[in-house]
């Protein structure tokens, strides 16, 4: 079978004591498992639990029914790679080093093994959370999308993915299946983790492009979107993208249906985000990351609901006006697990240290090239800083020395983009159509020294 190759590595599950972990954590029994569920290039209003009443997601309403729902959580980044490396390290881009998607020299470079292993050794630098929980004795399984070579060098007893560039690899290969081809691997390895408390990672490249849902789902939404304005262009796109999240949809109401077949559901974390946000192309000759969401510097490309079900551990509810962070992912993980996060990562526990994620008072967020100019100087692939603040406020500041290298380097130029500092209240205004900076320019004051203070750079 293709994905023999790690089931009989899941098997070989680390035993015995670990150094540093108390023995009530060593207790696999006594331990949650967690699940990560991680969806792909998914804009944060297009759940019905955020409120859209076109695209039908009736398993995640379901478990936010059952789940604390942060409505304002955002990533560090609106590229995938970045925000994922954040998310696993609770490091902002710049900290560990994961500034892009690619090495440099574009396609070119896409499977020259020395150029990704140049950025994968970056991102080893640090710690993630996944190498934490391995160590403390979880069994822990990578599916879909990852981009940091082998898995299970970097933290997972076992993976789908093979990482290997020579091979294909570059953001998951064979582990790109899941999902679309079934969770059937996912299940093999709930079985072979028996007792032993287990972390799964499921990030399937969904709705992720191609968008290649199922004719049955594709037919629904191009009927539900038939008398939509728009153009017939922009309707065809978007049924297929909401198509793709209906898909996503049901694989994740599999992967939960399974967790309750076995028993296992009261006693596992479930875990849920977006890596950053989609908007779907509105006219033909406009590329498919040419919109204020994935690669911009726009909310909507950081912005994700994220929600945590632990049953008898954490209340359902839904937080409105708290600034929640992929960065608190890892130190919720790590805590659920009995375990201490390191000292330098930057999130919160967002079971634990509620109130400090209450009184957070800003988000912030980078927005560097696709493909890297350097791999070791973060600041050669910045195109902007921005922030958003408890109230709303929301800053834009672009870093006018690398437009033209960076956006040269990611390609054709962006409609969107502009060197002008940009001001929007996105709790008034949440699809950013109003800039305020030449109106209110008192109110730029504040968030642009705590950028300057969180992101130092100099013109």
């Amino acid at each position: 079978m293709k994905h023999a190759a790690w089931l009989l590595t899941g098997l070989l599950i680390l035993t015995g004591s670990v150094p540093g972990v108390g023995e009530a954590a060593q207790a696999g029994q006594e331990r949650p498992n967690i699940v990560l569920i991680l969806s792909d290039d998914h804009n944060w209003n297009d759940h019905g639990f955020m409120g859209n009443d076109v695209v039908q997601t009736p398993r995640l309403d379901a478990l936010a029914a059952q789940s604390m729902v942060y409505t304002r959580a955002y990533n560090t980044a609106s590229l995938c790679r970045p925000s994922i490396a954040s998310l696993l390290t609770s490091l902002y881009p710049r900290e560990n080093g994961i500034t892009g998607n690619d090495p440099p020299g574009g396609s070119a470079t896409q499977r020259d093994p020395a150029a990704r292993a140049a950025m994968v050794e970056v991102f080893a630098r640090h710690t993630n959370f996944v190498e934490m929980l391995r160590d403390a004795g979880y069994a822990t399984f990578q599916t879909g999308k990852w981009w940091e070579g082998n898995p299970t060098e970097r933290g997972f007893t076992a993976g789908m993915t093979h990482g290997d560039p020579t091979r294909g690899g570059r953001h998951g290969d064979d582990g790109l299946d899941i999902g679309r081809q079934g969770i059937q691997p996912v299940r093999d390895y709930i079985d072979s983790a028996g007792d032993r408390p287990f972390f799964l990672w499921y990030a399937p490249i969904m709705p992720h492009m191609p968008h290649n849902p199922p004719e049955q789902l594709l037919a629904k939404y191009q009927a539900l979107l038939r008398d939509s304005p728009g153009g017939e262009f922009f309707i065809g796109r978007q049924a297929a993208y909401y198509a793709m999240i209906e898909w996503f949809d049901q694989t994740v109401g599999e992967l939960l249906d399974y967790l309750e077949e076995k028993g296992l559901a009261e006693n596992t974390v479930v875990i849920y985000l977006a890596d950053n946000g989609w908007i779907s192309a509105s006219e033909p000759g406009q590329g498919a990351n040419d919109t204020r969401s994935k690669l911009s510097y726009y909310d909507a490309g950081y912005r994700t609901p994220l929600m945590i079900r632990w049953p008898g551990r954490v209340a359902p509810g839904r937080d409105t006006t708290s600034l929640a962070s992929s960065l608190d992912v890892a130190p919720t993980v790590l805590r659920a697990a009995g375990l201490d996060p390191l000292p330098g990562m930057r999130g919160f526990d967002l079971i634990g240290e509620r109130d400090r994620v209450a009184e957070r008072q800003y988000a912030f967020m980078e927005l560097n090239a696709h493909t890297a100019v350097e791999v070791d100087r973060p600041l050669s692939n910045l195109i902007a800083r921005s922030v958003t603040r408890k109230d709303g406020w929301r800053l834009i500041v672009p870093y006018a020395p690398n437009q033209d290298v960076a956006l040269t380097n990611q390609g054709a130029r962006p409609w969107w983009l502009t060197l002008d500092t940009q001001l929007y209240n996105v709790w008034d205004d949440p699809f950013e159509t109003r800039n305020l900076a030449g109106e209110r320019p008192d109110l730029m004051r504040e968030p642009l020294a705590e950028l300057d203070r969180w992101y130092p750079v100099e013109e």
